[in-house]
Formats: structure tokens, sequence, C-alpha cells
């Protein structure tokens, strides 16, 4: 088979990716290594930035977004039993962000690939990339029970921090940097309204802790918990006591309970491979950085990687110029190194380190009362989370 951009990993980077080259008139190819039904249900992100939804909304992906996805104007900050709300669009000229699941952007992308988009294979797991410096790169995977090649002009991989795609890069080029947390999120879905019209970010003794969405019906929350905790050592009534410790305000406010139906935990890490590029393989996604879900940065930033590589292929196939494609790591570090910074800023200022001294909690709070006082610090904290312009 032959194809001008093979893409491995059909999550959101690959399969956004995809729509944008079909758009552009540029053939592609998804290897997926999940069925249908695996990569419709993952869990993952629940915030679109402004920069997400307006390429969503150009490529023609935001049909049900704009009829189920919830806008939101603001968050909140909460800590010394009190809140200070983020005003986005005042702070930021007019960006806002959506509450809307991963799960549901990755549904209506696979529906328009399969309606109208280039090929789509599910259960087709890479297994390497070869002749990644020559002009004809291999893609060998193994599809309906046998191993096959996908020939390219360009391989994008897409398939995360374990997939083949970075590992294709030689470890004498590949530079890598990261952060391990000391301490992971316990997430759960609970079948109860949002305690609150906005997302609640809560510093706390205790604790960091999160109030947000899936739906008008559908509570996500979050608890700081400690590495390798395991979710059956939490039953539902110990997690509803702890949030409301974490949450409490002064006030009449109150934290709404009900059945919790997911319980998971996630750890927290700060991730990033340089350079994106090795000769005609290039990487996007969690396959080139991740970020602590404190910031809301994972889906975005794949989003902007896959963006701006749309607009390179496009710009070669139009003039037969490479510049854009030379250019495309360079220019997506720069966005990537300060969503990592900001992710770490939010992750640092919010959560209790096991280790941390009565000094570094002071500092914490001067920092939020910081924000709370200061229209030039609230600026800046909206400006980075509700997304920098893409490119």
């Amino acid at each position: 088979m032959r194809t001008t951009v093979g893409i491995i990993g059909g999550g959101p980077a690959g399969l956004l990716l995809a729509r944008l080259l079909h758009n552009a008139g540029i053939d592609c190819v998804v290897l997926e290594s999940r069925d249908r039904a695996y990569v419709e249900r993952r869990q993952r992100a629940g915030i679109l930035e402004q920069g997400t939804v307006d390429v969503l909304r150009e490529c023609g992906a935001a049909d049900r977004l704009e009829r189920e996805g919830l806008v939101h104007d603001g968050i909140e900050l909460s800590w010394n039993r009190r809140r200070h709300r983020i005003d986005l669009p005042a702070l930021t000229g007019g960006r806002r962000v959506w509450v809307y699941a991963q799960t549901e952007v990755v549904k209506d992308l696979i529906a328009l690939q399969l309606e109208e988009g280039a090929p789509l294979h599910f259960e087709a797991r890479a297994l390497a990339v070869e002749g990644a410096e020559g002009d004809r790169p291999v893609i060998r995977y193994t599809h309906r029970g046998s191993e096959r090649t996908l020939t390219c002009d360009w391989v994008v991989g897409c398939d995360g921090f374990h997939g083949v795609a970075r590992a294709a890069v030689p470890e004498g080029v590949r530079r890598t940097y990261e952060r391990v947390y000391p301490y992971s999120w316990l997430g759960i879905l609970a079948d109860v309204p949002p305690s609150n019209d906005e997302l609640v970010y809560a510093h706390s003794p205790r604790g960091f802790a999160l109030l947000s969405m899936r739906s008008p019906r559908v509570s996500r929350l979050y608890l700081q918990v400690p590495n390798g905790t395991d979710p059956a050592d939490w039953p539902d009534e110990r997690i509803w006591d702890e949030l409301d410790a974490r949450f409490a305000v002064d006030g009449d406010w109150k934290l709404a309970r009900g059945p919790i139906t997911q319980k998971s935990v996630l750890p927290m890490r700060s991730f990033v491979t340089e350079p994106m590029r090795h000769g005609r393989l290039l990487l996007a996604g969690d396959a080139a950085h991740i970020v602590p879900p404190t910031g809301a940065k994972g889906l975005n930033l794949a989003a902007a990687d896959v963006t701006v590589l749309a607009r390179a292929f496009e710009h070669h196939r139009r003039t037969g110029s490479t510049e854009l494609l030379d250019a495309y790591s360079d220019t997506c570090l720069r966005r990537i190194w300060r969503a990592e910074h900001f992710s770490y800023f939010m992750t640092t200022t919010l959560h209790t380190d096991p280790d941390q001294s009565d000094f570094d909690t002071r500092l914490q709070i001067s920092q939020l009362d910081r924000i709370a006082a200061s229209p030039h610090a609230a600026a800046e904290l909206a400006e980075n989370y509700a997304g920098l312009p893409i490119g």
C-alpha cells in the first residue's frame, strides 16, 4: 500500500490531522492499533481551548460540539475557604474554553473519516518505522492476521508515549526532558449535576481538588492522592467526604453527591522530546510531549501540533517547498514549552508536595493572593488557560 502521509495512531491528533489533510486534498492512511469501540470510550481530557474549537469548526468537525459542548467564560480558584473567579473573555479579548470530552471529539472525527475521509484501519498495529532518513519511509504493521507495509512520502507518529514512532528516532538524535510529580489524581465520574457552573481548582492543606463536568448531568471530579494509590482503597463515601473538605468555603455553597460510576488513578508527569522531526518522520501529540492535566493542555497541544503540520503539508503541496516542514519542530516546541511551564505553574501552585514545608505553603498562598489582587497576574493565567495562538 502507498500513500503520501502515513499516520500512526487514531486518537485525536491522528484523526484531526487526517481530516485537515483530506480537506487540503492530500492523501493519507491512518493506522490505529485498537478497535473502534476501545478508541471511542477512552476517557481523557475535557477542556477545549478557543484555538482548538476554531480548528474543529474550520474543518467541519464541530457540529455536535456546537450543540452539546458547554461554553465556559471562566474558572474559579479556591483557597483559604474563599474563591476567586478568572473572567477569561474579559482578560483575553474574548477568548473562552469549551467543556467537551475528548471521547466525543474522537467519535466525531471517526464518523467523518469513515464517511468521507481517507482510509482508517482499526486493529492495525504498527511494528516499526523504517527508512525515515530516505525519501520513501515504510511503516511495518499487522492487520487482520498478517504483516503488511505502508510506503509513504512522510510518516507522522501520533501513537503516544509508548508508540513505535518516537522509538524510531535514534537515541543519539533524540533528547528528552522529564519531570515526575510526587502525587497522582484520583478521578471519578458521577451521575450528578455539577455543583458549580464553571471549573473549580482548589488548593487545600489536604491536597488539590478539581470540580469539573462532562455534561449538565454528569460530574467529573479529581482528588490529589499519593502515587501508587489503589482506587479500591477509596470507597464512595470517603471520596465525597474528602471532596467536601477540600472544596469547603465560607457561605452556603454545597457539593452535590451522587452515584460514582467510574474511578481511576492518573499519574502526573511532564515530558518533552526534541526534535519532533527526524528525516521524513514527524512526531505529534503525546508521542512528543506530555503535560500534567492541571493546565488542561494535553489535547490542545496535540491539536496545535497537527494544525501546524497540516499547514506545512499543504504549503509543500502547493509550492514544493519544505520550508514549513523544516520549521515544524521549532515552531511547535515554542508553544509546547510555554504550555509545559504553565502546567508546571498550575500544578506546583495548587498541589501539596509530600515534603512541603510551611514556607512552601505560604508561597503558594501568596501566589494565589497575587492572582486575585492583580489584573496583570490574572491576565497571564487567563491567556495561558484559554490558549495561545496556534503557529
